[in-house]
């Protein structure tokens, strides 16, 4: 699967009692059994073991969810649950492992989990709570009264001091009463719960749960085991309600798979050290096939005129270099320069032309591509400069190969190294100039 990112669901609150964890839970469930083919985990930085006791299979017991901020795969640590769903262990005595906010951002960001992570919060805003909203995707937030609602605020005010988002943030009526009706307004609480979240500009999913009774009995029974409602509650409302819910966060993610230019903020987040203005010209999307990019994988890029950079997929710039001599060629680590060398207008014998060059910037092979290749090379010259071909003049699209993933180049080591390169390219079109 192409590197279109971990879409990350944080489920939060301030206010305890308003159905968060049954909502992450179970989410999880009614996402897998929409989604069979995707992958979804989930963990909770709560210490009820609510996620233990839903998803482990017998009495086995995996990683802990604290092991998220070592250095270990993700892949490696998370096991497979119950409802085919992913899952890492809670842990009782979870301490920060610094007091670097953007440290999960940089983790998700650099691992190797892919599909949905629904992650579940306590309901204090501490470290791990915001770590969790600068690096979701999506923010879901229960609420089911004013004092709820009152507290969303916090969590808005926290996503934008904390660099993310807040319209990534959007409320859930949950645990609803339809017999309740607030007398000074003659309203019922969802009703309220949707006119004041419009007062306060807050965004709401069309949908709620309910309060049932078959529902709470499915955490509150003797055993630990808690069961999901996809498969002991089908018959109360909240099994369509999850289901709407579940539908409501797969359109989300279908979204956050289309064309973007602008990077996650978790990607920006994973790269360590890196001056403001080093991706202020970065797209979050591939120039070859339009999709999102988080730079885990691929090939990093700069366009030498207008200094726009981002990342290729793998097979992208694999269908670029169909047919040509370099692709037999390529070194582990080096460069390929796409080059348009007069105006946009190809000829017939092709005018674009495509050079290989190792490490040493030294060049390796330089071939005029066919008309076929050339067509891919000039769509993908429009989405990488976001220009049309009468605007297009002497373009170039420098490729980095390297065995680091391309997010390495937005970090000082990186940059510099892509500098050098960059500098020895622009020196050889020179010298070819004056030939």
């Amino acid at each position: 699967m192409e590197d279109t990112g971990l879409f990350v669901i944080t489920v939060a609150s301030e206010k305890g009692g308003v159905g968060k964890t049954t909502i992450a839970t179970n989410l999880a469930v009614y996402l897998k059994a929409l989604n069979e083919d995707l992958p979804v985990t989930i963990f909770s930085f709560d210490n009820h073991f609510s996620v233990d006791n839903m998803f482990a299979i017998g009495n086995h017991r995996g990683a802990s969810v604290s092991r998220i901020f070592s250095d270990e795969s993700l892949d490696a640590l998370v096991q497979m649950g119950e409802y085919g769903v992913q899952f890492m262990v809670s842990e009782r005595n979870l301490e920060p492992p610094d007091d670097n906010i953007a440290h999960l951002g940089r983790v998700l960001a650099r691992g190797d989990l892919s599909g949905i992570l629904v992650i579940d919060t306590r309901p204090i805003l501490d470290y791990f709570t915001r770590s969790a909203l600068l690096a979701a995707d999506l923010v879901l937030v229960p609420v089911k009264d004013r004092p709820s609602l009152v507290n969303v605020a916090a969590l808005q005010q926290a996503m934008a001091d904390d660099g993310n988002d807040p319209e990534r943030l959007w409320l859930v009526p949950s645990l609803i009463d339809g017999r309740t009706r607030l007398k000074e307004k003659d309203i019922g609480i969802h009703d309220f719960l949707v006119y004041s979240a419009g007062e306060r500009d807050f965004q709401v999913v069309d949908t709620l749960v309910s309060k049932s009774p078959k529902v709470e009995s499915l955490t509150t029974h003797f055993s630990s085991r808690i069961y999901p409602v996809l498969t002991h509650a089908r018959g109360t409302r909240v099994h369509g309600q999850m289901r709407d819910l579940a539908a409501f966060v797969n359109s989300q993610y279908s979204k956050s798979r289309q064309p973007d230019r602008k990077p996650p903020v978790r990607l920006l987040a994973a790269v360590e050290d890196m001056p403001p203005g080093r991706a202020s010209h970065l797209s979050g999307e591939c120039p070859g096939c339009g999709l999102r990019v988080t730079g885990q994988d691929g090939f990093f890029y700069q366009d030498l005129r207008h200094h726009q950079t981002g990342f290729f997929h793998n097979s992208c710039l694999d269908q670029l270099l169909v047919n040509a001599e370099a692709q037999m060629l390529m070194p582990e680590r080096g460069g390929v320069l796409f080059a348009l060398p007069d105006t946009g207008l190809i000829g017939e014998e092709g005018d674009v032309s495509l050079s290989l060059y190792d490490e040493d910037g030294d060049e390796i092979v330089t071939e005029n591509v066919t008309l076929e290749t050339s067509a891919r090379i000039m769509e993908m010259m429009r989405a990488a400069t976001g220009r049309d071909d009468s605007e297009m003049f002497r373009e170039m699209i420098l490729v980095a190969l390297d065995p680091e993933p391309p997010l390495f180049f937005l970090e000082d080591e990186g940059a510099h190294r892509f500098s050098v390169l960059r500098k020895k390219v622009l020196a050889d079109l020179r010298l070819r100039e004056q030939l």
